[in-house]
């Protein structure tokens, strides 16, 4: 039997993030006797990293997931040695497709040189973090173009961040939108229903957010917001989905701003689009994204969205998407959502796949990519 093509996601992790779970939505809709998919995570303990959220699925998939050192810049010349060291070992992929572009400078040059046929630089992220970190991300990322294959980009802000603006317009970037599972989010009342009545919501105003505690995501300042909506709407439920280190922050600020019995910190969980179907109203106040999968999951649900202008307009696949800019007071927000509340739900799946971001569609495309290095259907 002929073995399957395969291709290497370079990734920070594979835990429950927006690039991850886009990457896996792909995973599941490839045919997998002609291509798979492996992963190569970075880890500070590499002998003993603890198993992150998509790591059963994958391995139930037939990929394998393999570790790096977490890159810190002091140990670059270790990192280089850990990289070289791995592709010297692993001759088995046809793509290495690098998400991870704040060293892709380093481990697709070496995957080229080490026989790889297509390399890929994929930016999946319009801006970085304050600081030392961020400036490090920028000084690695320096000349990424002339480094891969092929650049792609999930939008083109992401695109202008990661290679430059005069790489973009000269049409050096592939703009390839973060295609979801349309139909696993698809709004239906009777869903709906069920679920505001199984999670305690019935006869409530229910907003709700999607998100990593980080900075990028906003979180204080989208419990100002709220806060104010609760002023004129005792009734307002916030329900937060995601971890990370700074939901004990969060948290102690419910309790400051007192709406601390009124939002729900509800961690990673794997049945999102119940949770989608249960609240009334999205919100996305983030710094920066790429193009936000979870815009994208909550318009396939129907929802009214309110997002941050930073975002790009090119998550927008449906009227119901409102930006507001993070600039001006929580006030106005609150004042905004308010006007919005009363608004009919419908099927938005037509209008999703029209605009290039159902999975289902993409999936042809990437095939193709893959088994002849042709990215003209994507």
């Amino acid at each position: 039997m002929k073995k399957p093509i395969r291709v290497l996601h370079v990734l920070g992790g594979v835990g429950l993030g927006g690039a991850e779970s886009r990457i896996m939505d792909l995973y599941r809709q490839m045919n997998r006797e002609e291509i798979q998919f492996d992963f190569l995570v970075h880890s500070a303990s590499v002998n003993q990293r603890e198993p992150e959220f998509y790591d059963e699925e994958i391995l139930s998939m037939g990929g394998h997931i393999y570790v790096l050192p977490k890159f810190k810049v002091y140990n670059y010349f270790l990192y280089k040695r850990a990289v070289r060291k791995f592709f010297a070992k692993h001759k088995e992929f046809r793509v290495v497709q690098g998400h991870m572009t704040s060293t892709a400078g380093i481990y697709l040059p070496i995957a080229k040189k080490a026989g790889v046929p297509i390399t890929v630089a994929h930016a999946r992220n319009a801006g970085v973090v304050k600081g030392l970190k961020g400036a490090a991300t920028r000084f690695f990322r320096r000349e990424l173009a002339g480094k891969a294959d092929f650049c792609f980009a999930c939008s083109t802000l992401a695109g202008q961040d990661v290679f430059g603006r005069a790489v973009v317009n000269a049409g050096k970037v592939k703009i390839i939108y973060n295609a979801i599972d349309v139909r696993r989010f698809t709004y239906n009342e009777k869903l709906r229903e069920t679920a505001r009545e199984q999670l305690g919501l019935s006869g409530k105003l229910v907003l709700g957010h999607v998100g990593r505690f980080e900075y990028q995501k906003n979180h204080p300042y989208l419990l100002e917001v709220f806060a104010a909506v609760c002023k004129e709407r005792p009734d307002a439920v916030l329900l937060l989905l995601g971890e990370g280190e700074g939901r004990i922050a969060m948290e102690e600020r419910c309790k400051q701003l007192g709406i601390g019995g009124k939002v729900r910190f509800l961690g990673n969980c794997r049945d999102t689009e119940r949770y989608y179907q249960a609240m009334d109203l999205f919100l996305l106040p983030s710094f920066f994204e790429g193009l936000p999968g979870v815009l994208v999951e909550a318009q396939a649900a129907g929802l009214r969205c309110f997002v941050s202008d930073t975002v790009t307009r090119e998550a927008k696949a449906t009227d119901l998407v409102t930006y507001l800019s993070i600039e001006q007071p929580a006030l106005n927000w609150a004042e905004e959502i308010l006007k919005r509340t009363d608004y009919e739900r419908r099927d938005t799946s037509h209008e999703l796949t029209a605009a290039g971001f159902n999975v289902y569609t993409q999936a042809g495309g990437y095939s193709l990519f893959y088994e002849k290095g042709d990215c003209s259907g994507l």
